[in-house]
């Protein structure tokens, strides 16, 4: 099916920054944000923080954005739309963490920076960079809060694993794993969703992280069992959608939902009791860095390094809940409105 490219001019330099001698101009650089989609809360927030550091430092920023996430097709227009006007580097999202490879090679090889935001690319060092969360110390922080939780009780939890795409990019995958691990369940392949074995697990279904998504998976899962009473999601939307099919069984009292994100709004749902936990990330921090990284490296040919003994640069992640359990370290949702995706 054809796609179509979203394309926002985000924010335009001067054309000519003066320097030391009256006549003298530094060249343009042109930068890149590629996202999943342009409606998720969190790639808004970071659109925002790119655009605002691109109009701090000077730097003309394009942006796009698929349709839905997993328009991978969208994606790979957007890098060859980049690499044709001469961006000097490109900040992605993947929707497809393996497909999208190959044209990002072809803009490494243009001599383009590519950093991927949130969402390893698989392997990782396909791209120059990663600026990203923990996720899979996101998923893990839920998934001990919900053990902790639950207490003795988590022994017969059953289990809704509310997942992003069927092609499983490793945002997905990392989450997921995390959250199994962080219960206490042998997760087999970590590099694999649903070979896990532990009858505790209702099963799996993916929502493309929006709320339509979360509440349709839930209603499938509930169908396979009612008495679900832990539903992991991939994202805050996703747990609104499943909340709201909850509720419409009359099933909310008795079940954990927790989810990864820290949005304003999905703090807020936990302020409200929707849902008990969330790991926060920072995606307007993510964003922005990656535009100072451009800015460097258009500058000086410098490439950014990952934090100290990973193979990302790591932008933090806290646990969001006015349930804290012993041994989990927590803030609260007032703490959390106040930090949310900064």
């Amino acid at each position: 099916m054809k796609t179509t490219i979203k394309l926002a001019l985000a924010a335009t330099a001067p054309l000519a920054l003066m320097l030391a001698g009256p006549a003298a101009a530094q060249e343009e650089v042109s930068a890149c944000l590629i996202t999943k989609t342009d409606i998720n809360p969190f790639f808004v927030k970071m659109k925002e923080g790119a655009t605002a550091k691109a109009q701090e430092l000077g730097v003309r920023l394009s942006t796009f954005a698929g349709k839905i996430d997993g328009d991978h097709e969208t994606q790979v227009q957007a890098i060859e739309s980049c690499i044709a006007s001469g961006a000097k580097g490109i900040l992605l999202t993947a929707s497809d963490t393996k497909a999208i490879v190959p044209v990002v090679q072809q803009a490494r090889d243009a001599g383009i920076l590519v950093i991927a935001l949130d969402t390893p690319l698989e392997p990782i060092d396909s791209a120059d960079a990663t600026f990203a969360t923990d996720n899979f110390k996101a998923g893990e922080l839920i998934g001990q809060w919900a053990a902790a939780t639950l207490g003795a009780e988590a022994e017969n939890a059953k289990i809704a694993m509310l997942d992003l795409s069927a092609s499983a990019p490793s945002v997905d995958v990392l989450r997921d794993q995390g959250f199994l691990s962080g219960f206490g369940i042998d997760i087999k392949d970590e590099n694999r969703i649903g070979d896990e074995d532990d009858p505790r697990i209702v099963g799996h279904d993916v929502t493309d992280g929006n709320e339509e998504g979360g509440r349709t998976a839930m209603e499938n899962l509930l169908q396979k069992d009612p008495d679900i009473n832990v539903v992991y999601t991939i994202n805050e939307p996703a747990a609104a959608g499943a909340y709201e099919t909850l509720k419409s069984f009359g099933k909310t009292e008795g079940v954990l939902i927790v989810s990864v994100d820290g949005g304003c709004p999905g703090v807020q749902n936990v302020s409200e009791g929707i849902i008990g936990a969330t790991s926060q990330q920072y995606p307007l921090l993510m964003a922005s860095m990656g535009i100072e990284a451009i800015a460097k490296f258009a500058e000086t040919g410098e490439k950014p390094a990952p934090t100290e003994g990973l193979d990302f640069f790591d932008t933090g992640v806290t646990l969001i809940t006015d349930q804290p359990a012993d041994g989990v370290e927590s803030i609260d949702s007032a703490e959390g409105l106040e930090k949310c995706w900064g």
